[in-house]
């Protein structure tokens, strides 16, 4: 019987011409007997298998492991109508836009118009799905079955739109562009105190401020309205975490200034010429931070839903990612944002022969493996095991094969 190969191979036609289909496997039909996982969730795990087919035909992936139990993960995922957000994240480099545009393709080939989103400044949705997808707006992505569209969020596009508002008329166009993106009262105080020049450089966190955005324009606007599914392909870890806690931030920071308005409205003629002369400018203005304020824990609400939002955890099989991956899930559980799986991605598949190299590989995998066994944040969530392939996974062919691999 012919040995496995160290590494996954996808090297197949079915990759270099579009419209060949990617047929999904029978996970226990080929298993080979020499291929049986020996790792520490042997008790739990599956094995697909892959043999390599006559030029032309279809393919298989050989040793593909993933945890038992999430053998019927998908039909979970997929059911229902109501909309459904899913958030992938993890530190820097683990394959989180690969893993958030497969799950993206295989939403929209089982029936679910689908969105995917990308709120990290350095995208690699175009990449991931060998198309031109810059620009800031919804593109259609070719290829699937149902509607799928992708949006790079441009967060150097706001800056520059950022900086010519602060220009307009003397400053008070920051306001239009804040309006825009439902932020406008928060420097409609600033522009009334003549501070332009400190609003010529975009505020920190300007990039979290428009994923909120863009969050807030999902629930309300009729544009977004037809999609069932909406995957954000997040940026890693630190980004993520601040753009989890701004709706928190900013909600307790328009109660403050609320407050603050409501302590000086009788103050001196100096005070009331920083928020408005007139008494229904000083109501006008405290209602549009209130609108402001519900809107914010909308969305901090929606993060939280645990029937409607789950936050997917990336990682790679290193003890860095891992110790990453753990503290992750910790700061998740005290945002209260709900997290079930966890996918452990470029794993080197069981092999009958292993050259010096793979076999050290494989031995700090498995380190990496036990970590995740024995560590409190990671233990009690459902593993998926994605496989080290030796191709890079791009285009819609390719994101459908290793979405038929993960989300099973």
């Amino acid at each position: 019987m012919a040995t496995a190969p160290c590494i996954t191979s996808i090297s197949s036609p079915a990759f270099r011409k579009p419209t060949t289909s990617v047929e999904p496997i029978n996970p226990l039909s080929h298993l080979p007997k020499t291929l049986k996982p020996t790792n520490p969730f042997r008790s739990k795990l599956v094995s697909l298998s892959i043999a390599r087919k006559t030029r032309g035909s279809s393919f298989r992936v050989r040793a593909v492991a993933a945890p038992a139990e999430s053998v019927a993960v998908f039909d979970e995922m997929v059911s229902g109508t109501q909309r459904k957000y899913y958030l992938l994240g993890g530190k820097g480099g683990v394959g989180k836009t690969s893993c958030a545009a497969s799950l993206a393709v295989k939403f929209a080939n089982n029936g679910h118009p689908t969105l995917v989103v990308s709120t990290d400044p350095a995208h690699s949705l175009s990449d991931s799905f060998a198309q031109d997808l810059t620009g800031g707006v919804l593109v259609r992505v070719e290829g699937p079955d149902y509607p799928l569209f992708a949006l790079e969020i441009d967060p150097e596009k706001a800056r520059e739109e950022f900086r010519s508002a602060s220009q307009k008329n003397g400053g008070t166009g920051v306001k239009d562009f804040m309006d825009g993106m439902g932020l406008g009262m928060l420097v409609e105080q600033l522009g009334e105190l003549k501070l332009g020049e400190l609003l010529d450089t975009p505020p920190p966190g300007l990039d979290e401020a428009i994923a909120i955005s863009k969050v807030i324009q999902f629930l309300e606007s009729p544009e977004y309205s037809m999609f069932t599914r909406i995957i954000f392909d997040t940026a890693p870890t630190g980004h993520t975490l601040r753009l989890l806690s701004l709706p928190d931030f900013l909600d307790a920071s328009i109660g403050k200034i609320l407050k603050l308005k409501q302590k000086i409205s009788s103050a001196t003629s100096a005070i009331k010429s920083v928020f408005g002369q007139e008494e229904t400018k000083q109501q006008d203005a405290a209602n549009k931070l209130e609108r402001l304020r519900e809107r914010m824990v909308k969305v901090r609400e929606l993060f939280r839903d645990t029937d409607s939002t789950e936050f997917v955890i990336v990682t790679i099989p290193t003890v860095m990612a891992i110790s990453e991956s753990s503290r992750l899930h910790a700061s998740l559980k005290k945002e209260n944002v709900p997290v079930k799986r966890l996918i452990v991605n470029q794993i080197l598949p069981p092999s009958a022969s292993d050259c010096k190299f793979c076999s050290m590989k494989r031995k700090d995998q498995m380190r990496a493996l036990d970590m995740i066994q024995n560590d409190p944040e990671l233990s009690g969530l459902n593993l998926i095991q994605a496989p080290l392939v030796d191709v890079e996974i791009r285009g819609v062919p390719a994101l459908k094969f290793m979405g038929d691999i993960i989300w099973i």
